[in-house]
């Protein structure tokens, strides 16, 4: 989605709406989200150091019953994949992109509609100052061949049980979030 104009801008704010509707606890962030959008410097760019969007992955297999997770090699941690939206202002296709970009794996296809939201802090790294992420996340499906390509981006990809994921008190809380989620909300 392009968003240029009052029915673009409208049409991402109902989908926000929508979210918080459908998972009311996280209708602060829904808020914050919206209230990024409406911001006059624009939101889809790195540049804006005060806070911007990026998008993400939940890549479960054909089955349903694992994800794709990456070892990220700047964070040092394992986390689902995604990157900056660089002035693309359709979230669900930079989440795309960044899921075929960092895993090779063809096939791939994206659900419409947030899948989770999440405003997570990233450090100051370099000469670029700590900032707000607003990451939106979207199921992405794997098709027939879930045969990964480590990127450069990565230290290492893996296929990880969903139900593993919930149960490791380790895991990141977004991840065990939205392993929540998928456990509660989706056929296996």
């Amino acid at each position: 989605m392009h968003i240029s104009n009052a029915a673009d801008l409208d049409s991402l704010h109902a989908e926000l709406h929508r979210y918080a509707g459908r998972w009311p606890n996280e209708a602060t962030t829904a808020m914050q989200f919206a209230a990024l959008l409406d911001d006059a410097a624009d939101p889809f760019v790195r540049g804006r150091l005060a806070g911007h969007f990026t998008a993400s992955a939940w890549l479960v297999s054909r089955c349903g019953q694992r994800v794709l997770m990456t070892h990220h090699r700047k964070l040092q941690r394992w986390l689902q994949l995604g990157g900056h939206a660089d002035g693309d202002r359709d979230l669900a296709q930079v989440a795309l992109r960044e899921a075929q970009e960092e895993s090779g794996l063809p096939g791939l296809t994206v659900e419409p509609g947030f899948f989770d939201l999440d405003r997570h802090w990233i450090p100051e790294r370099g000469d670029v100052p700590g900032h707000w992420h607003y990451d939106a996340r979207y199921v992405v499906r794997a098709g027939d061949d879930e045969r990964y390509t480590v990127s450069d981006e990565s230290l290492a990809l893996a296929w990880v049980d969903i139900d593993t994921l919930l149960d490791d008190p380790a895991s990141d809380e977004s991840l065990r979030r939205m392993a929540l989620k998928w456990r509660a909300g989706c056929p296996r």
